[in-house]
């Protein structure tokens, strides 16, 4: 039964079971564009952002939600303290410091950055062709990103 729980999940046929949110990497976006077209719903968090935290703990844990992002969108969880250099259409970003053990990723402010400020949480929707459509920097509740999802599939 779990090796038939996890091959649904991995398929994505989610309406039968609970499975994770499947995150995706900005190194993989491309290739997957290239088998299946979608929209990019990008979460730019930090550890120590309280509103970031209960996000991650109600909204991206609701099965609805988990179900609709598995199945129309690709997700990418992304920490703006991530210190690794990332490449992502066709440039490489590299995390900047600010200080002692303090800083932001050149990739978190390209994409997160509405109004020259990057709040957080933040979350940046790219078409199929990285192109961002939207931004919106604050907390959002299950029912209000359930109607923002509603609207990208659009």
């Amino acid at each position: 039964m779990k090796k038939l729980f996890l091959l649904i999940c991995l398929l994505g046929i989610t309406s039968i079971g609970f499975c994770q949110l499947k995150s995706r990497t900005f190194e993989e976006i491309d290739s997957l564009q290239q088998i299946q077209k979608r929209k990019i719903i990008v979460f730019i968090h930090t550890d120590w952002c309280q509103f970031c935290q209960h996000m991650k703990a109600t909204t991206f844990k609701n099965q609805e939600i988990i179900n609709e992002l598995n199945s129309n969108f690709y997700f990418i969880d992304f920490n703006a303290e991530d210190k690794r250099e990332i490449t992502f259409n066709n440039r490489t970003f590299k995390y900047q410091p600010s200080g002692n053990d303090v800083g932001v990723h050149e990739l978190a402010l390209q994409l997160g950055t509405n109004n020259k400020q990057l709040v957080y949480p933040a979350l940046c929707v790219l078409n199929e062709k990285n192109e961002i459509i939207f931004q919106y920097n604050n907390y959002l509740s299950i029912y209000d990103f359930m109607i923002l999802l509603g609207k990208l599939e659009k």
